[in-house]
């Protein structure tokens, strides 16, 4: 029960700040972007916390543990992707930008239609997000309390689902920042120690350890090939995999909404020089971890283990440390759970509160910014419920390969048409509308009729066979359809062209000026 004992702790240490961060909450700004209050450095160690989730620190550890090269490719690909964020999204969509991505996109576009369309892509995405976050939760609890039935994991994923609608309810997103900032602290501290110790276990010589993962799990840990094997459809689900991972970054709502949290550019850009950083150095972590793991462990044992993958580092801690250690660590694990799931539930609420409700439902005219913010509450709740259902279902999945197919959709949906927006003259809505829409359709279409859902022994249907798309992770294909499809629509559409609203946009988004009035309260 130490584990249960330190993570309550944990709950009652955020929630107190929580509160505290609630007494500042009182207008719409305050409750979607924290008042544009937060420092580059503050923000960055956030997006740090936003950003390593379950999939992080379970699904790549365990990943790495078992399949050893292929496994890497997720922390590759998650730490790569924060270039592509850098440099063409983060700066510019803080000039543009109030608090979501409708915003940035309706700047030059009809509202209404574009503003629907964001919102719904942002709900896609952070359902998805949100599915892996509450699978890790049973997942785990299933490894740390001996709770193998599925009602007793059903549970556990509603008091993280309950705690998770708690946080954003009362706090807002000044609240949810403070949260994950703690979170991101304690967990690359717990990461540092357990790799720290695990390579001192064998002289601080990474070959030793590399070596030691080998002869427990075979020379296959350290080539290509373990998860993905050769053949050229596995070789393609591979790069198809990395495409969405690298891509997919600069589309996540959640992420886009932290840079709203600063007040300037320079500090959008300063915070995620900081996250890169601490991302990275995270990353390294897990690949000690995982071989750690791998060595110590086996891969065999962390297979045939309740969480089964995601078992890994909880595994690793108690061979190292014994409980107090997979106390501390599982802590750590439910306390990123709790984080990521409260920063993904106030984007998705912010997005229907601030995008359908205040500006299509009433067109922009809300007298009373009080009651858009409680739309927002309303709407976080909901969104709760359904991802506390979502989570039972999709319980014993691998957090990394669900997030994988968020990503997914978060490049496909949202990456093409935030570029071609901030980027070409000759956009228009009706291009941003098959954008969203098709690489929505296309990308979630193509995962319903994919190994991933049916047809074989890892899939969530493993009895069912309707696999028709033969890889797993459809950002391959559904990317560069996105971005045909945004740029047929705008070539083929009567809409004419707005050369003073781009000339406008070009300015606020490159230079910063006017973006004040972006932030006004």
């Amino acid at each position: 029960m130490l584990n249960i004992g330190i993570f309550a702790l944990f709950v009652v240490v955020t929630l107190i700040i929580v509160f505290r961060a609630s007494r500042n909450t009182k207008t719409a700004s305050d409750y979607y972007a924290a008042g544009h209050a937060f420092t580059g450095p503050q923000n960055g160690v956030a997006i740090a916390g936003d950003y390593l989730s379950a999939a992080s620190f379970l699904g790549i550890a365990g990943a790495i543990a078992v399949y050893g090269y292929d496994g890497f490719l997720y922390s590759i690909g998650f730490l790569v992707a924060w270039l592509v964020a850098l440099l063409l999204v983060a700066e510019l969509l803080r000039n543009t930008g109030r608090y979501t991505m409708g915003d940035v996109l309706s700047f030059r576009m009809k509202e209404r239609p574009v503003r629907t369309a964001a919102s719904l892509s942002t709900l896609a995405v952070t359902f998805f997000y949100l599915l892996a976050q509450m699978a890790g939760a049973g997942g785990l609890v299933a490894l740390l309390l001996g709770i193998t039935s599925k009602a007793g994991q059903a549970a556990v994923i509603a008091v993280v689902g309950a705690l998770m609608i708690l946080y954003v309810l009362v706090g807002g997103m000044r609240g949810t920042t403070w949260v994950q900032i703690i979170k991101a602290a304690l967990l690359i501290a717990g990461a540092f120690v357990m790799t720290v110790w695990v390579l001192g276990l064998y002289g601080f010589n990474l070959s030793g350890l590399l070596g030691a993962a080998a002869d427990v799990g075979g020379e296959k840990l350290l080539n290509p090939g373990a998860q993905y094997g050769k053949t050229g459809t596995s070789q393609l689900d591979f790069v198809s995999l990395g495409i969405a991972l690298v891509l997919g970054t600069a589309g996540l709502p959640h992420v886009l909404m932290r840079f709203y949290t600063v007040p300037t550019a320079k500090e959008a850009r300063r915070s995620v020089v900081w996250a890169i950083w601490l991302i990275g150095l995270f990353y390294l972590f897990t690949l000690v971890l995982g071989y750690g793991a791998g060595s110590l462990v086996g891969s065999e044992v962390i297979k045939k283990a309740p969480g089964g993958v995601n078992s890994a580092a909880p595994l690793l801690a108690l061979e190292l440390g014994g409980p107090l250690l997979l106390g501390f660590i599982s802590a750590v694990a439910f306390a990123t759970i709790l984080a990521v799931v409260a920063g993904l539930t106030i984007t998705a609420s912010a997005s229907f509160a601030h995008d359908i409700y205040a500006n299509v439902l009433k067109k922009g005219s809300v007298d009373d910014k009080a009651q858009e913010v409680r739309v927002a509450r309303i709407t976080a709740v909901v969104i709760g419920v359904v991802s506390i259902l979502g989570g039972i279902a999709a319980n014993g999945q691998n957090v990394a390969f669900l997030v994988a197919l968020a990503f997914a959709v978060a490049a496909s949906a949202n990456l093409p048409t935030l570029l071609y927006s901030l980027f070409w003259k000759r956009f228009n809505t009706n291009g941003a509308l098959w954008s969203i829409y098709g690489g929505l359709a296309v990308t979630i279409v193509l995962i319903v009729f994919s190994p991933a859902v049916s047809g074989g022994e890892e899939s969530m249907f493993p009895s069912l066979d309707f696999a028709l798309f033969p890889l797993k992770n459809p950002g391959l294909v559904s990317i560069p359809v996105s971005f045909l499809l945004g740029y047929l629509g705008t070539v083929l559409s009567k809409e004419p062209l707005n050369a003073q609203k781009y000339a406008e946009m070009e300015v606020r988004s490159l230079t910063g000026a006017g973006s004040e009035k972006a932030i006004t309260h």
